[in-house]
């Protein structure tokens, strides 16, 4: 069944305009949920909303957001003056620069949504942009409102659709020069590098999606099951693991490793 389209609205770059519509590209649904219950009676606990003083619950249109100026001290904003900021980024995708799709480092990349055209007169447009971004190798900037707040966002050429990433701020990525700079700069050993290059060597393999199985989801899955049949659940026993502790022989240790990997060959 198709995702259902949480946005829709306009992809517009310069004069050129199409309606198109957008759909998260990830999902949890098929992600194990708990609830949280009361041991003793086997309820569920639910969370709600409670002054901070009177400790009373607060109903849904007695809610509002404000911002703290002081201790105890709010400015609160309506929901029409939310509405009233960025009302241009709402509903339209304006594709403001292009830059190179490799300068885009993955460490600002946030969300991903996919973007379609939502109607057969929008095609054409959609997929000459689309193609102009593919062939000179560049992704898109704009600004969109999503998630309550304005975004800067990033639309790249992905097959016959796009993806929107929305992107960090600048301000929320911290600067790597500053985490880095205090790694001394090593030339690592010929002989160590060729032992390196061929333990990749030997791990290397085609992407497939399998590859990010999630082990957790499934041992979950397989313990659910055995108690929905009224079966006993006994705890793993630890696994035997090797000392993880400093590299003393860094050639030792490549050459241990590779000999280990070509016996699992």
């Amino acid at each position: 069944m198709a995702a259902r389209s949480f946005w829709s609205g306009y992809l517009k770059l310069s004069l050129v305009t199409c309606p198109v519509e957008m759909m998260p590209a990830v999902t949890q649904a098929e992600r194990v949920r708990f609830h949280t219950l009361n041991e003793a009676t086997g309820n569920r606990v639910v969370s709600q909303y409670v002054d901070s003083v009177s400790g009373k619950p607060v109903a849904d249109n007695d809610r509002v957001r404000g911002y703290p100026v002081g201790e105890d001290d709010y400015v609160i904003l309506t929901d029409e003056e939310f509405a009233a900021v960025a009302l241009e980024t709402t509903r339209t995708i304006d594709i403001e620069s292009f830059v190179p799709r490799a300068s885009v480092g993955l460490v600002w990349r946030e969300r991903p949504h996919y973007l379609v055209p939502s109607e057969p007169v929008g095609v054409e447009a959609f997929s000459v942009i689309r193609e102009a971004m593919a062939a000179t190798k560049t992704v898109g900037l704009s600004k969109l409102v999503l998630y309550r707040r304005e975004r800067p966002i990033m639309i790249e050429p992905r097959g016959l659709g796009m993806v929107v990433w929305t992107l960090r701020q600048a301000d929320e990525v911290r600067d790597e020069a500053a985490v880095f700079g205090g790694i001394e700069a090593v030339e690592p050993p010929k002989d160590a590098m060729k032992l390196a290059l061929s333990l990749i060597e030997e791990r290397r393999t085609d992407w497939s999606e399998e590859l990010l199985g999630d082990r957790v989801q499934a041992a979950l899955q397989k313990i659910i099951a055995r108690k929905k049949k009224g079966r006993k659940v006994e705890a793993p026993k630890p696994e035997a693991r090797e000392e993880t502790g400093k590299v003393i022989d860094l050639m030792a240790a490549l050459r241990k490793s590779l000999e280990s990997e070509k016996r699992k060959r």
